[in-house]
């Protein structure tokens, strides 16, 4: 872990040399990362737009009509986007992670739930809640406030890397999940907020490596092992420092920063679980040419990246919802 955050270090002092950032290319890159944050962070917790949706309803407010598609995902969207102009904001006032308090905290979360569920926007609960798919138990109501106290303290106290601090408040946030709901999106923003502060891009956690940053919490909360997690957070880190380093050299950005974290491919049986849908089908849109194979293995069996779980879904909506043919389909995703 110390290598890696040695050379975050370095990267961020050759972002540093080449700033400022020209006007156009930074604002060009904050409007990609306010689509891809909100996307992301929001799809990890269940929320069905897609990226381009996302864009739309960022776009176009709550006038925007997505077919098929709740409002509150709508809400949530514009919610996250708002919530990181707020840290983005408060960021350049504060000199450092330690004015980082529980009150500015709930007013982040205070945004995410706002006009979804007001009575808890911004109120620490008052009922046990639980995370799916974790077997861990969570404090008791009555513990949280106390909790969140001794997490401002630490954030006052602590003197680390600023990528270990993001990470650590990222977990310890968690750990505690103070909030009835957006607690997920609010740690992920506190994570953001921190490396705001230390002059870092903000990092994302993207939503194809939903499965191993997961993985990595319940990890950390049930064995105390938070390396993967560390490896999570400073891989994304590095990935936006790269992102920033090659926009001004005039390199290629966008594979960096649709560059997953982690490498995670999927067996045929894998994607057919992850989207829902019968072996049959996956291989039929793979000989019409729907789908294609990252790798092969040696065995000559096919590998996909999760990009494929997208679009599957992409594919199911266009047979259901506009009911095109395969040859239709085809033309319109090339």
């Amino acid at each position: 872990m110390e290598d890696l955050l040695k050379k975050l270090t370095e990267k961020k002092d050759q972002l540093d040399k080449l700033r400022p950032l020209p006007k156009e290319l930074e604002q060009s890159l904050e409007d990609w990362l306010r689509v891809e944050l909100t996307y992301s962070s929001n799809a990890i917790e269940g929320n069905t737009l897609t990226r381009i949706e996302t864009a739309e309803v960022l776009e176009r407010g709550i006038t925007a009509v997505i077919k098929g598609k709740p409002l509150k995902d709508q809400l949530e969207a514009l919610n996250h986007a708002k919530a990181l102009e707020f840290i983005k904001t408060l960021s350049r006032s504060l000199k450092s992670h330690q004015y980082i308090t529980k009150e500015k905290i709930k007013a982040i979360h205070k945004i995410i739930l706002a006009s979804i569920n007001d009575e808890w926007a911004g109120k620490y609960r008052k009922t046990e809640v639980f995370i799916r798919g974790f077997n861990v138990d969570l404090p008791q109501p009555h513990k949280v406030p106390y909790m969140m106290a001794e997490l401002e303290q630490w954030l006052q106290g602590i003197q680390e890397h600023a990528v270990r601090v993001a990470a650590d408040a990222h977990y310890k946030f968690v750990a505690i999940h103070p909030f009835v709901d957006g607690n997920g999106r609010t740690a992920r923003l506190l994570m953001n907020l921190v490396l705001l502060i230390h002059g870092y891009p903000m990092a994302i956690i993207r939503n194809e490596e939903r499965t191993q940053y997961l993985n990595a919490l319940n990890m950390a909360q049930t064995k105390g092992n938070l390396q993967p997690f560390y490896t999570i957070v400073a891989s994304a880190v590095e990935r936006m420092l790269d992102a920033y380093i090659n926009a001004v050299k005039g390199k290629p950005v966008l594979s960096i920063l649709m560059k997953p974290t982690i490498k995670k491919l999927l067996k045929i049986g894998e994607l057919a679980k992850e989207t829902n849908e019968t072996l049959h089908a996956i291989r039929h849109w793979i000989e019409k040419g729907l789908l294609e194979a990252a790798e092969h293995t040696k065995a000559g069996y096919q590998l996909f990246d999760r990009s494929m779980i997208e679009k599957v879904k992409e594919i199911k909506r266009l047979q259901k919802e506009e009911r095109l043919s395969i040859a239709e389909i085809k033309k319109k995703l090339t």
